[in-house]
């Protein structure tokens, strides 16, 4: 006998948990499907900085998330962006667009914990851990099939709609027959925290290179969480780095700004490929975070994007005109997140590749753009709403102030 749920959400990480949370407070029927087994977080929530933007702040403090964080967040009032070589910096202060905050820094294990805590609170929601997709059946009679296997067998599931939130190598994309673009940026980004001389003071300073990224976000716990880009072909040597090497080079990418860098924690590295999917929707499905697009850090778009997809198709759904797996849901829902998407994934993967670009012919085009964007307002005022999620048609929930 299959089991029947409004929505089956296939991913257990970022974004299918806060989907399954914002669904709940629809009183829907969801089933969550998990390959972590009960007592264990997923892989994704290790020791990672995740920058959420402000409106993302919003819409987790709405959901109930943000007050279960056991350890706070740091926030970014300031924000520095420079690049090695180039001549002009940007300085962003969110006290001069009447805000506290651009966002805040939270560790992504903090983040898991909460989610976590969050999820066992739910009244609709049932867990299917550890499970593992198999596939998708045919629909009928407003539902989809979706197959499992767990450890006593394969179980059918019926969803009136099936979202993919599992991964950058998304399974129920595959199953769709939805093909991929790549784009390799031949860069490993390294992760880690880092303490220094001077306590985080709400400033995040972004440098960028020849080579990728570097990164000082300011944590909670008076450390920093640090984010380095380096050539692929370096990473392994980079990797072998003893600590004392490590915050060497940390130091000679990002300066004094912090003052002298005293400890690491681990690394964990992270190639850098972008994998963005042809198309977002099937028959009674939806792809969301990662397995619809998986993007370049900078400007930690990511995640925030992928929480305003999540909370759109909650919105849409809360307006109960519509079958949720309906076709004109679905071409509702692309219509809407249209524009930001593309707005974002343009943002994200341009100044990848103009930070990067090595060519001396670039350099004095980067100098000039810094330079305009530091002293032109409606430019900043055009970084600053991407940069703190208000990009578009916002969800209700991220345009509302923590309450």
């Amino acid at each position: 006998m299959s089991k029947n749920h409004d929505v089956v959400i296939v991913g257990g990480g970022l974004v299918g948990a806060s989907l399954a949370i914002a669904l709940d407070r629809l009183g829907l029927d969801v089933g969550l499907v998990e390959a972590t087994p009960g007592g264990a977080l997923p892989a994704v929530f290790d020791q990672r900085n995740l920058s959420f933007a402000a409106a993302t702040v919003n819409a987790l403090t709405a959901l109930g998330v943000m007050q279960r964080l056991g350890n706070p967040g740091g926030p970014i009032r300031r924000i520095h962006v420079s690049r090695a070589g180039d001549f002009g910096r940007v300085v962003m202060r969110a006290e001069d667009y009447g805000r506290e905050a651009f966002g805040q820094v939270v560790v992504a294990r903090d983040f898991g914990d909460a989610l976590e805590a969050r999820l066992g609170e739910l009244q609709h929601l049932t867990r299917y851990r550890p499970a593992r997709f198999v596939g998708l059946g045919a629909g009928s009679d407003g539902y989809r099939e979706v197959v499992i296997a767990e450890a006593d067998g394969e179980r059918r599931l019926r969803a009136r709609l099936v979202v993919g939130a599992d991964g950058t190598r998304s399974a129920v994309r595959e199953a769709l027959g939805i093909e991929v673009t790549e784009h390799d940026y031949a860069q490993t980004l390294f992760v880690a925290r880092v303490r220094a001389a001077k306590a985080p003071d709400g400033s995040a300073y972004e440098r960028f290179t020849d080579t990728g990224p570097t990164a000082l976000l300011p944590r909670g716990d008076r450390h920093y969480g640090v984010v380095h880009g380096v050539a692929r072909d370096q990473a392994d040597a980079v990797l072998a780095l003893d600590e004392r090497a490590w915050l060497a080079r940390l130091q000679d990418a990002v300066g004094w700004r912090a003052g002298r860098l005293l400890e690491s924690g681990p690394r964990s590295a992270y190639p850098l490929i972008q994998v963005l999917a042809r198309k977002l929707v099937g028959e009674r499905a939806l792809l969301l975070g990662n397995a619809a697009q998986t993007i370049h850090p900078l400007g930690a778009q990511g995640f925030n994007l992928g929480l305003r997809d999540a909370l759109t198709l909650a919105e849409l759904i809360a307006d109960g005109a519509m079958d949720p797996g309906a076709d004109a849901l679905l071409q509702a829902y692309m219509q809407r997140r249209g524009p930001d998407r593309e707005q974002t994934l343009a943002f994200s993967d341009g100044l990848a590749r103009l930070t990067s670009n090595a060519s001396p012919l670039m350099r004095p085009l980067r100098s000039l753009g810094l330079v305009a964007a530091a002293q032109a307002a409606p430019l900043q005022s055009f970084l600053v709403g991407g940069a703190m999620g208000f990009r578009g048609q916002v969800p209700e929930l991220c345009r509302s102030e923590a309450r």
